[in-house]
């Protein structure tokens, strides 16, 4: 059987289990109100950096859907390509994947599916270094005992969009299991650490960057716009993720979804100011959207 071992946990988010709980514990703390939620939750946007800086608002994207779907049976998982340098979207299709939580099985009757029904590759090797999804897992575990996961890497191209439609439609016909969608991406990468900086290096640059700059890209996912989407991170370099969160857009309006609701937007040099005290020239955006 294939097992994906956990490649940033101690990094990223705690590497020991009670540790990895207690900052899960944390980050649940910031509820969402209810009355904000849609009825029913089909799809979310996360972020994916460090759980210090990220993990508050990709939990309080789990604890909505929670919230709204006591009982999850699937994850499909889209995440960012960081380094996978593939063509088109890569999935995992069997086995586990290993957190300090535990095991996790990789729903493998839908990764059947969806590769019967989109041309997909069947890359378990281009899931080796991603962190972007395994930073969701452990939420998941926590929150959804006996829930199953889909990875499948998505690089920002037109590919993402007829992934996340064939994957609603193969939900769509699944009456008997409810299968959720996340797209994980951070957003604008902003300074001279990342060679981004055309409002300068300083706090007016950072404060267009979380603005203007991932404004724009919230705003098209909040009206699913995964078409324009794309072509605005390309644009604007507002996201590192722009597939994943594409194709979990196209696959929430063909779930019937018309609308998103944003959650929560920050970014990592406000979460230094009120964490630490101190700022920087460097800034990373983060948001949590559900549809």
């Amino acid at each position: 059987m294939q097992t994906r071992k956990p490649i940033v946990a101690g990094q990223f988010y705690p590497g020991q289990h009670d540790s990895c709980l207690e900052q899960i514990s944390e980050c649940l703390e910031h509820e969402v109100s209810p009355e904000l939620l849609p009825e029913t939750i089909a799809a979310g946007i996360v972020p994916h950096a460090g759980w210090t800086f990220s993990g508050e608002l990709a939990a309080m994207v789990f604890s909505a859907i929670r919230e709204r779907e006591e009982k999850v049976h699937t994850f499909v998982i889209f995440g960012a390509a960081h380094s996978y340098s593939g063509p088109g979207p890569a999935v995992f299709d069997s086995g586990c994947w290993n957190t300090p939580l535990g095991s996790i099985a990789i729903d493998e009757d839908l990764a059947g599916e969806v590769l019967k029904r989109i041309s997909i590759a069947n890359d378990v090797v281009a899931h080796a270094t991603e962190h972007s999804i395994e930073v969701q897992v452990p939420f998941i575990q926590h929150l959804f005992g006996g829930a199953k996961i889909l990875p499948i890497i998505v690089p920002p191209s037109e590919e993402a969009i007829a992934l996340g439609e064939a994957v609603g439609e193969i939900i769509s016909s699944q009456e008997d299991k409810n299968i959720v969608c996340i797209g994980s991406t951070d957003l604008t990468h902003y300074g001279p650490r990342y060679g981004f900086i055309p409002k300068g290096a300083g706090a007016d640059g950072v404060k267009w960057a979380h603005e203007v700059n991932d404004k724009a890209f919230i705003d098209l996912a909040l009206k699913l716009e995964a078409e324009q989407l794309l072509a605005n991170s390309a644009e604007n370099y507002n996201a590192c993720g722009a597939g994943a969160a594409a194709a979990a857009i196209a696959a929430a309006k063909k779930l019937g979804k018309s609308e998103g609701v944003l959650l929560a937007q920050t970014n990592s040099n406000e979460i230094m100011l009120n964490k630490m005290g101190s700022s920087s020239t460097d800034s990373v955006g983060y948001a949590a959207i559900v549809f």
